[in-house]
C-alpha cells in the first residue's frame, strides 16, 4: 500500500504529533508498505531524504505565522503524488487545502488531534473550509472517547468518526538498566521526584506546578525545552533546588527519569493538551501520573483512582494534596504504580498500527463497494 502523511513539521523536530506521524510513518513501512511524509522545510528550500524507510519530503518554507508554517509548493508536490491513501494530520490548514482538490479521487483519513484553540482568528478564517474538509474526508480518527464528546466541532460529525487510541514502544521504558537510573539520581540529586516530560508551552500548565512545589513533600524535575522556559526559571527561582531544569535530554534517556521518578504530573491548563503522551510513557514506566481533568484525553489515559490522580486544572492547591497524598502513602503509590502497567496495554505502538491499518482497509473497501476512482492519471 502506498500511503501518503501530511502534516506541518516531522523529525527531528520535536512535540507530541511530530513523534506520532514518526512513529506511525516508521511502523507502517516496517510493515512493508510505501510511506511517503511531505512536510515544510526549516528553511527556504525543498529537502528529499530517506529516514528509516520512510520517504519525507520537506517543501520549501515561506513564513510563518501563527505556529502555521506556510509553503507556496506544497499544493504541488501533494498533487504529484500517487498514494493508495492518503492520512492527513489535523491541525494543519496548508496541508488539508493542498488536499482538498483531491479529495474525490484520492481516500483520505483525517486524524483530528486537536481543536484549534489559541488561534481563534485562524480558527474563524479557517472555519468554513474546515469543517467542508471533515465532511469529505473518508474517515476521522480521535484518539480517546473523551475528545470526541467534548470537541465541539466533532460533534458536529461525531457519525465520521473512529476512535484510535494513540500508542508507543513501550519496552524501552519497561526494560530501563538501574545503572542508568542510579545516573539520574547521582546527576540531580536525592528525590523523592515529582517529574514532568514535554515541551514548555502555555498550555502545559507548568506555572501552576511551579507554584504547588512551595508545599509539596518532594522535589520537580523538568525534562524538556520550549517557548516558556524562561518565565518559568524566573518562578522556580524562589524555590531553591526544589524545581531543577534538566532541559532537553534525548528519547535514548527518557527512560531513565521515569524510572528516578516516584510520581509523574502533567498539569495541562487548556484543551490544548488533548492526549498527553507522556502520560503512556510514564505508565509503561509503572509511574503513578496526577493529570487535570481538561475533557480532553489526558483523564482518558490516566484513569483517577487506578493509575493516578485527576484534579482540576488551574489549581495549585489540588495539585499539593494530590502529590502529597501519593508521595506519603507508600501502599497508594505502589497500588497506582500496578494500575499504570496494567493500563499502558491500551496504548501500544503495536495496536495502533493495527487499528489504523484496519480504518485504511475499511476506506479503501468501501471505496471499491462504491465503484468510486481512487487513482489519478
Amino acid at each position: 500500500m502506498q500511503i501518503l502523511h501530511i502534516y506541518k513539521d516531522y523529525y527531528p523536530v520535536l512535540g507530541g504529533i511530530e513523534n506520532h506521524v514518526k512513529l506511525l510513518a516508521e511502523g507502517q513501512a516496517a510493515a512493508g508498505h510505501d510511506v511517503t511524509v511531505l512536510v515544510t522545510s526549516r528553511s527556504a528550500r525543498t529537502q528529499e531524504e530517506m529516514r528509516n524507510g520512510v520517504t519525507v519530503i520537506k517543501c520549501a518554507r515561506l513564513v510563518q505565522a501563527a505556529s502555521t508554517p506556510m509553503s507556496l509548493v506544497m499544493p504541488w508536490w501533494v498533487a504529484r503524488q500517487r498514494p493508495d491513501i492518503t492520512h492527513l494530520h489535523f491541525p494543519y490548514p496548508p496541508g488539508e487545502l493542498s488536499q482538498w482538490p483531491h479529495l474525490s479521487r484520492r481516500p483520505t483519513v483525517l486524524s483530528y488531534h486537536s481543536d484549534i484553540v489559541r488561534q481563534k482568528r485562524l480558527a474563524a478564517l479557517y472555519g468554513p473550509a474546515m469543517r467542508l474538509i471533515l465532511r469529505r474526508v473518508d474517515r476521522i480518527l480521535v484518539g480517546s472517547p473523551n475528545y470526541l464528546a467534548s470537541s465541539v466541532v466533532l460533534r458536529q460529525v461525531q457519525q465520521r468518526c473512529t476512535v484510535v487510541p494513540y500508542g508507543i514502544r513501550q519496552k524501552p521504558f519497561q526494560e530501563v538498566a538501574p545503572i542508568d537510573v542510579e545516573s539520574v539520581s547521582r546527576r540531580h540529586g536525592p528525590g523523592p521526584w515529582v517529574l514532568f516530560v514535554g515541551v514548555l508551552r502555555y498550555y502545559k500548565g507548568l506555572e501552576y506546578l511551579v507554584e504547588a512545589m512551595n508545599q509539596v513533600h518532594g522535589r520537580l524535575l523538568i525534562v524538556g525545552d520550549g517557548p516558556e522556559r524562561e518565565a518559568l526559571r524566573a518562578l522556580a527561582l524562589r524555590l531553591g533546588d526544589r524545581v531543577v531544569f534538566a532541559g532537553a535530554i534525548p528519547d535514548s534517556e527518557l527512560p531513565a527519569y521515569y524510572g528516578a521518578a516516584s510520581v509523574f504530573c502533567l498539569p495541562a491548563s487548556e484543551r490544548s493538551e488533548a492526549f498527553g503522551l507522556v502520560q503512556v510513557e510514564a505508565l509503561a514506566s509503572s509511574l503513578p501520573i496526577i493529570s487535570t481533568e481538561l475533557g480532553t484525553g489526558t483523564s482518558y489515559v490516566n484513569e483517577d483512582g487506578v493509575s493516578g490522580v485527576v484534579v482540576p486544572p488551574r489549581d495549585p492547591a489540588a495539585l499539593v494534596a494530590a502529590l502529597n497524598r501519593v508521595l506519603d502513602d507508600p501502599a497508594l503509590r505502589a497500588r497506582l504504580a500496578n494500575g499504570a502497567l496494567a493500563r499502558a496495554r491500551a496504548f501500544t505502538a503495536e495496536r495502533m498500527l493495527s487499528d489504523v491499518e484496519g480504518v485504511y482497509a475499511r476506506v479503501l473497501k468501501e471505496r471499491a463497494r462504491r465503484g468510486e476512482r481512487t487513482a489519478e492519471p
